[in-house]
């Protein structure tokens, strides 16, 4: 297995326990550790000077997002990729849900939910893109913070649980294609055609917006998926 990057590892518990999830999040999606293969706790408790409690914490968060598996007595492993059949049930999943969770967050806009979602977009059109989720971990954070804002003011529980539940496997497609960000101009225009229409409450604008974002985000990925050096 190949090592881990092994950066500058923090004193403070709540630090060092977020370093080691950072630092597994990173090996995953730079393919450092390859999807199906097993997780050595012990490797890597070496490789990154810890004791195996946080890595066994951040495995355990890491499992809430479906990168990693855990196998009853085998430990951990790296979740396999999508398939293109997986990747399409999830993404019409997402075509139902979240245009309605949109259509309702923005018929309940607030100008401070206007705000952190202009914040996103800003944030998003300001990252960097390049080939490692070092230089692309910022856009990632800003484009699921601003799908999850939206999620969080649409005024239904059950939406918002139906939404969480697919949380995890949106973030294991972006393991899908080991490309970092190769669509960032489309996804910016997209967001920003979403943020329009909050920024009008135009409802049905907005749910009309966030369905054709989905529709191609899914065509793009499909398309990266065939220059993947992983499939």
């Amino acid at each position: 297995m190949p090592a881990l990057s092994g950066g500058r590892r923090p004193a403070n518990r709540q630090l060092l326990a977020d370093y080691v999830y950072q630092e597994l999040l990173a090996s995953l999606m730079d393919g450092r550790l390859e999807p199906g293969s097993g997780i050595g706790i012990d490797r890597m408790a070496a490789e990154l000077e810890v004791s195996q409690t946080p890595i066994r914490e951040a495995l355990a968060r890491l499992e809430a997002t479906g990168l990693v598996r855990r196998e009853a007595l085998k430990g951990y492993r790296v979740a396999p990729l999508f398939t293109a059949e997986e990747l399409g049930e999830l993404m019409e999943a997402r075509a139902i849900i979240e245009p309605a969770i949109t259509e309702r967050a923005c018929a309940h806009v607030t100008p401070e939910l206007r705000a952190e979602l202009e914040r996103a977009v800003d944030d998003l059109r300001g990252a960097p893109t390049g080939p490692t989720f070092a230089e692309y971990g910022s856009y990632w954070e800003a484009d699921e913070r601003f799908h999850r804002l939206i999620a969080e003011n649409g005024h239904n529980r059950f939406l918002l649980n139906a939404y969480n539940a697919l949380g995890g496997q949106v973030q294991r497609f972006r393991f899908f294609g080991n490309l970092g960000v190769t669509d960032a101009e489309h996804a910016i225009a997209e967001h920003t055609r979403i943020l329009a229409a909050f920024e009008a409450s135009d409802p049905e604008g907005a749910r009309v917006a966030m369905l054709e974002h989905i529709t191609r985000v899914h065509g793009r990925a499909l398309k990266d998926a065939t220059t993947s050096p992983r499939t």
